[in-house]
């Protein structure tokens, strides 16, 4: 599979990555057989980029990468993690205290002395507007304990606050056929800057599936039930924001327009690896056949001119205005 530079940290990602939120908690359940099946058919179709947090599972998705890992010495897989949601989230606990306190952790959940890239996990606005936090990372650096560091972000106004800092390697940012905001300002700014942006929610929470109806029930521990008005955390982190019901409707038009022999969630992945400026996608997947089609979109052809025009129509008509207000 194609692979891309992380902006300023000179490392490689493919193209496709894998997101493993789902192998830790928060999207029903997954036994460890079945997410060491999904690592592995990942692996085997060329993907290189894992996408983890120290928050998935409390650390279990650290551990089962790490379990995966242990047994593959010759594997090259870039993993990065996430770091700051196990405490209230306020800018007074964003220290580099809790800094060497998490990455502790982490290295020990991960198994590894130093991780490839760290990133702050949606911390609170203010946090990225602070001088000591990214001497604090820089920190993290100098003392081997990370390659690189980079950020997660809700709004494309915090993206661009962490854009503007020398050392931020990457900007993690929710971007899909039903999030196009970023398109105008946060990628031409990263390409600028040499900043990597890793694409994540690319499938709106499976909506871009085209599987679900408005009938659709989700387990009771899965976020797409309990999290639907934000009640958890941030909306915009299910369904991407959009309510369900005109998510469910916009996703069988975005269906109708999948190219012939593809699947919907493949023509999503395809429309955002082709946007200048993403280094890499990372959908999820919870069983190896979805780990297997998410890789296959990386090596698609192009979508045709009138398919992307038609995406844009459909974005602008029902979604756009549910979306850019807030994020």
């Amino acid at each position: 599979m194609d692979e891309r530079v992380i902006g300023r940290s000179g490392q490689r990602a493919s193209v496709v990555g894998l997101g493993t939120w789902q192998l830790g908690a928060d999207w029903g359940d997954v036994d460890d057989k079945e997410a060491l099946a999904v690592l592995e058919t990942a692996a085997e179709a060329g993907v290189t980029f894992f996408d983890t947090a120290d928050v998935y599972g409390d650390g279990r998705s650290e551990e089962t990468i790490a379990a995966f890992l242990s047994g593959r010495p010759d594997l090259h897989v870039l993993v990065a993690t996430k770091m700051g949601r196990r405490v209230e989230q306020i800018p007074q606990n964003y220290v580099l205290d809790n800094f060497r306190a998490w990455n502790d952790r982490s290295r020990r959940n991960l198994g590894v002395d130093r991780i490839d890239l760290v990133q702050l996990h949606c911390p609170p606005t203010p946090v990225y507007s602070s001088d000591e936090v990214f001497d604090a990372l820089d920190t993290l650096v100098e003392e081997e304990r990370v390659a690189a560091y980079g950020v997660s972000v809700e709004t494309c106004a915090e993206a661009l606050t962490a854009i503007a800092r020398p050392n931020v390697a990457s900007v993690q940012i929710i971007l899909n056929p039903f999030r196009m905001k970023p398109l105008r300002e946060v990628l031409p700014a990263a390409r600028e800057a040499g900043v990597g942006i890793i694409a994540r929610v690319p499938l709106a929470s499976g909506l871009l599936t085209g599987k679900y109806t408005k009938d659709t029930v989700f387990a009771a521990n899965d976020h797409r039930t309990y999290n639907r008005h934000g009640e958890a955390f941030d909306q915009g982190e299910t369904f991407s924001g959009v309510d369900f019901a005109t998510g469910v409707e916009a996703a069988a038009e975005f269906a109708a327009l999948t190219p012939e022999g593809w699947t919907p969630a493949q023509t999503a992945l395809r429309w955002i690896v082709e946007q200048p400026g993403v280094t890499t996608v990372i959908p999820g997947a919870r069983s190896p056949e979805q780990a297997r089609a998410n890789a296959a979109a990386a090596k698609l052809p192009p979508l045709p001119e009138e398919t992307v025009t038609a995406i844009r129509d459909l974005y602008e008509r029902r979604i756009k205005d549910q979306v850019e207000g807030r994020w």
